[in-house]
């Protein structure tokens, strides 16, 4: 599996060739720098690590720093790993190589978005986990419209079920956006524009799988 590690820069919309309006995410990808290479003689399997996004070296913890200078480039702030890189990168993929978004998509590609959600906080049942909430407004109802409801039953199981649904900290998780299609690239300016929205807020860090 190629790709290649971006930034979320925002959401905007293009019209198509038949006229309708599709919404689209604008995505800053690469350029990434190969900070390892791995095989299945010394590694077990085959895969390479991109780093992305520069970071100060005060910052750098120093088996990070010596790391990137292995690699002889600058500390980054991101880097994530590919297994089993495409084929036909071979030779492409060495150690301090720049990958760039034009060598790993092109137009008409679909693709897999990965990012942070937006972190919510602590929220409850209606907004979490869409209840409809407890009843109307009227017979005998008294500030439960939001509430979670019954959670459980009496004498059995006398206890509340693993897995039930309710209020808590929403957000802020790993999500995987499938098939979103890439619908034009700027590699003059390391943008590509993918349909649909993805997982994050605006500058968080997004991984393309191809």
């Amino acid at each position: 599996m190629s790709g290649i590690i971006g930034k979320k820069v925002g959401m905007t919309s293009i019209f198509s060739a038949d006229g309708r309006n599709v919404a689209c995410t604008l995505i800053e990808a690469g350029p990434c720098v190969v900070t390892q290479v791995k095989n299945v003689e010394s590694d077990g399997y085959n895969a390479i690590q991109l780093a992305y996004g520069e970071r100060k070296e005060k910052n750098t913890p120093k088996p990070l720093m010596g790391h990137f200078k292995k690699a002889g480039t600058t500390p980054k702030q991101k880097v994530v790993e590919f297994r089993d890189f495409r084929v036909e990168f071979e030779g492409q993929v060495d150690l301090g190589k720049t990958v760039k978004s034009e060598q790993v998509f092109v137009e008409g590609d679909f693709v897999d978005a990965i990012g942070t959600s937006k972190g919510k906080g602590f929220q409850g049942v209606v907004k979490r986990h869409g209840f409809a909430g407890v009843g109307g407004q009227t017979h005998g109802q008294h500030n439960r419209a939001r509430h979670p409801g019954s959670i459980g039953a009496c004498s059995w199981p006398s206890r509340v079920f693993k897995g039930m649904r309710m209020a808590g900290r929403t957000g802020g998780d790993r999500v995987k956006v499938i098939n979103l299609r890439v619908l034009k690239i700027y590699p003059e300016k390391n943008l590509i524009l993918v349909s649909g929205s993805v997982p994050g807020a605006k500058n968080s860090f997004v991984i393309l799988e191809k």
